[in-house]
């Protein structure tokens, strides 16, 4: 009897630890370490699990494996755990959520992930890790078949730091290589308003947080100047309170339809 109160004790003071004094409970996201989020954007690249120095940050099950058994369950004794998915061409590392590293200076690698050329690293990039900051890695540019190599850029994610939740927050990043500088444009399908996401963002560039009212926007972007859009997109939804980045991949010129430009939608938080 003694220890089941000091347990129920323990409980209480750990759940009034994490309130603050007028009872209102902190929902306050982490603070500590560093946070990033992976972007395939390499048009035609394969497949890759990306890395943190030696680290693999990101891969996809292939298996269903429940804890040990007896006997071993085979699927995961003989096949293992990892697909040799990876993260595909226009599709996002874990899922799309951030993975949480040590604030740090890095030596980041987006390896093949299939059996042909696994592990080989065909984009690379070293930048240094802020404590408490957000930031999203893009492979970009187009794959080299013969140099089997791509291109890859890191920008930083700055939230706002007073969240308006009857708003909306959008930024664009220009992941096309061969793109001229752009802005990004979304009209609301509701009223009719456009406005402009932020200013002209050159290749590899982000633009900042911009806040809308909530609601089903038509996108496009256009060069400076010019009154022809040069990506599209039509009725994608931008919910109250909630951050996201819209970014242009894709290959202006390219016949191949998979390869052609579009604007990917991410929900940052």
């Amino acid at each position: 009897m003694t220890r089941i109160r000091l347990t129920t004790a323990l409980l209480t003071a750990a759940l009034l630890a994490a309130c603050s004094k007028d009872g209102i409970q902190s929902l306050a996201g982490p603070t500590a370490g560093s946070f990033i989020k992976f972007y395939n954007f390499g048009v035609g690249s394969p497949s890759v699990n990306f890395y943190a120095n030696d680290t693999k940050v990101t891969a996809i099950s292939s298996t269903s494996c429940t804890p040990p058994t007896t006997p071993p369950n085979p699927a995961c004794s003989a096949s293992g755990l990892e697909s040799t998915n990876g993260t595909a061409y226009g599709s996002l590392g874990n899922g799309g959520l951030y993975s949480s590293i040590a604030p740090a200076q890095y030596s980041f690698a987006a390896k093949v992930s299939a059996a042909t050329d696994n592990g080989l690293a065909v984009a690379k990039l070293s930048s240094t890790l802020a404590n408490g900051k957000y930031y999203s890695l893009f492979t970009s540019g187009v794959y080299d078949p013969a140099a089997k190599t791509t291109d890859a850029f890191i920008v930083e994610d700055p939230f706002p730091a007073d969240i308006d939740f009857t708003q909306t927050y959008v930024r664009f990043v220009n992941a096309i290589y061969n793109a001229q500088p752009m802005t990004l444009y979304a009209k609301n399908t509701t009223t009719g308003v456009e406005v402009a996401i932020g200013t002209t963002a050159a290749y590899k560039a982000a633009g900042s947080f911009i806040a809308l009212p909530a609601g089903v926007y038509d996108l496009n972007t256009r060069t400076a100047g010019s009154s022809t859009n040069v990506v599209t997109r039509a009725a994608v939804s931008f919910v109250a309170g909630r951050v996201y980045t819209v970014a242009a991949r894709g290959d202006l010129v390219s016949a191949v339809t998979a390869n052609k430009p579009a604007l990917d939608n991410t929900a940052n938080r």
